[in-house]
């Protein structure tokens, strides 16, 4: 069985992804994982503090350098994707340029890509969305999204800007919000655009509900990093993202 660190850029305030990811990669039948992380200071999720926190980066990237991870998650999707058009791909070449200094060739994920390549991957083009976001960023998701290609076919923003209270918003009011979704025309329903709003009690009562399928933010990142190490991404009691072998990254 092998073993593999995982290095985890968070935002300050978030309680989530550290505690999803590593609970997805638990149930991996042959590799083992370890989590190391590193903060940048985020209380709320406003246009300004997102720029500020990822100002932090570079010192992060070296910090988990320094633990000589073999893949690293950048764990805030609206964070990047609020910036515009196609940023997890500048985000993820220039921490992949700091690694490549450190001299540490380490798979790369960045929460955003993940889900853009996760949809990709098994062809989900037509996708719905509840998010924990006010509206304005909500809109900016939205808006990357479809400059990705996806079509966005309904979507629903919980309007709640303290990232603290996002990590305690109840599955209840996500499925709530899911249901009053239009979902005829989805090939997919990401129940979770946040790595910060708990998702993995609820992705399979969603599908068993709602008879579509269903990830999240935490189902995408796990995903990804398991393609990005070259391991099998089936993983059990986790949606059909991770029921089944997928086509190896580009």
């Amino acid at each position: 069985m092998s073993h593999h660190r995982i290095g985890m850029i968070v935002p300050s305030s978030n309680v989530t992804v550290e505690t999803e990811v590593p609970a997805l990669l638990a149930r991996h039948p042959s590799a083992t994982f370890s989590f190391h992380g590193s903060r940048m200071r985020m209380h709320r999720v406003t246009p300004e503090e997102l720029v500020a926190m990822n100002a932090q980066r570079g010192r992060c990237v070296d910090e988990l350098a320094d633990a000589g991870v073999d893949a690293l998650l950048y764990a805030c999707l609206v964070a990047v994707m609020a910036q515009g058009p196609g940023e997890h791909r500048r985000v993820e070449a220039e921490v992949a340029t700091r690694l490549g200094e450190r001299g540490l060739p380490a798979a790369l994920v960045s929460s955003a890509g993940a889900l853009v390549d996760a949809l990709a991957a098994r062809s989900w083009g037509r996708v719905a969305l509840v998010m924990p976001y006010l509206r304005p960023l909500a809109e900016q998701v939205v808006a990357y999204l479809e400059a990705e290609g996806l079509e966005i076919v309904d979507w629903a923003a919980l309007e709640v800007g303290d990232n603290t209270e996002v990590g305690c918003i109840p599955g209840d009011r996500v499925l709530d919000a899911a249901r009053g979704l239009d979902l005829g025309r989805a090939d997919a329903l990401v129940v979770s655009c946040c790595v910060q709003m708990p998702s993995l009690p609820i992705v399979g009562a969603a599908e068993r509900e709602l008879g579509l399928p269903v990830l999240s933010a935490a189902t995408a990142g796990a995903f990804c990093l398991l393609r990005a190490l070259d391991l099998p991404t089936e993983l059990p009691d986790a949606g059909a993202l991770l029921a089944s072998p997928a086509p190896a990254a580009v």
